[in-house]
């Protein structure tokens, strides 16, 4: 869930020369990274040990050559930015060097091969060799393409895989059906915090309001679980969005009131459920804000508000993830003083380890933290 606006300015725009003209187009990065200032044009002519040295140095590649070739050079990028593990890394003090570290390396790493830039027409044509059409995609992801715009190739490719899981949905076993992510709203894959809702004793089953509710999924477990009227919030309108389409497509519109708002709608209600973003830490992208919650404002938020929106003897559900704790970015100790500091207290909790890929990946540099992992689904109180 999104919780700061950015304000209106006008979008930014990449500069280049080719022929002996000067052009510009608009820029489009959903990671916010800024239009490069060099750029060259480039073809199916210039070798990988050329590009990459150029995208280290900070110098973009507008392609106008082959598109698959295009594909091809920004794999042969990404393995020569895949170095050898950093000795900081291998001799890392504390958890929480390790986790600075390899961000900052997955930052550099992408920073590098965002240096393949295409150049998209009107109506998000995109005239290039062998491309493939990804006006669909990109309509879904952009809107409408009114402009011409420049992106990179790797963010395309991102695109265009949100595009693929938007029109197969993700199984979610609680549910019994799938969900359908739009670009930018994260998707369900991992079902632990699915399944900790799913199995928990409802308090009432008159009213619940679930924060935060990105693809609509704990929204809709909980009508499926005869909540007779559930309202779901979210701030960001591609949430929004996908959610009310999730929801139509279960069936469920009538049970599930979807409503832009910050954290809380307005009143009361026997059982409020949020899942905020595990890690306090700025995320760098728009799909990262599921994952990453600057200075931990959302837990907080839901925390401090979550008394004055609870009727008498009403419960809060927080699914949280401990993955900070072994990561370094917040103790027990604070967690539980916020819940405390917020009047509420705990009345129960139960978790469960997590079941995606990467906690059993002993090549990953957090592979420590992710093995200890557990996911929490804690039932608070007023006191």
């Amino acid at each position: 869930m999104q919780h700061n606006q950015a304000s209106k300015v006008s979008p930014p725009r990449i500069e280049w020369r080719e022929a002996d003209r000067q052009r510009s187009a608009l820029w489009r990065s959903e990671s916010g990274l800024a239009p490069p200032r060099r750029v060259v044009i480039a073809d199916d002519r210039i070798t990988a040990d050329a590009a990459y040295r150029l995208a280290c140095e900070g110098t973009a590649l507008l392609w106008r050559g082959d598109f698959q070739n295009a594909r091809q050079l920004l794999l042969a990028l990404a393995r020569r930015a895949e170095r050898k593990p950093d000795k900081r890394l291998k001799g890392a003090a504390t958890p929480l060097e390790l986790f600075n570290w390899h961000r900052q390396a997955q930052s550099q790493r992408a920073r590098t091969l965002a240096m393949i830039l295409l150049p998209f027409a009107e109506n998000h044509e995109l005239p290039l060799r062998r491309a493939p059409d990804v006006r669909q995609a990109c309509t879904e992801a952009y809107g409408p393409g009114e402009v011409p715009y420049v992106i990179a190739l790797r963010e395309l490719l991102g695109v265009i895989g949100a595009h693929e899981w938007r029109k197969k949905g993700v199984e979610v076993p609680a549910l019994g059906e799938r969900i359908h992510p739009h670009y930018g709203v994260f998707a369900p894959i991992r079902s632990e915090y699915v399944d900790l809702v799913a199995a928990a004793n409802l308090p009432d089953q008159a009213l619940a309001f679930d924060i935060g509710t990105g693809t609509g999924v704990l929204a809709a477990l909980l009508a499926r679980r005869g909540v007779a009227r559930v309202v779901a919030t979210d701030l960001d309108p591609r949430a929004l969005k996908c959610a009310r389409e999730n929801l139509v497509r279960l069936g469920l519109q009538g049970s599930v009131d979807v409503i832009q708002a910050d954290l809380f709608p307005e009143g009361r209600a026997p059982l409020v459920v949020c899942n905020p973003p595990w890690l306090p830490a700025r995320p760098s992208s728009a799909l990262e804000r599921a994952v990453y919650d600057p200075d931990g404002i959302m837990l907080r938020g839901f925390l401090g508000g979550l008394g004055a929106h609870l009727q008498p003897g009403g419960e809060g559900w927080l699914i949280l993830s401990d993955l900070a704790e072994h990561l370094g970015l917040r103790t027990r100790a604070q967690l539980l003083e916020s819940i405390d500091a917020a009047g509420l207290k705990v009345i129960g909790r139960t978790e469960t380890r997590p079941h995606h890929p990467r906690s059993a990946d002993r090549s990953d540099p957090l592979h420590a933290a992710r093995a200890a992992e557990r996911t929490a689904l804690w039932r608070l109180a007023a006191r």
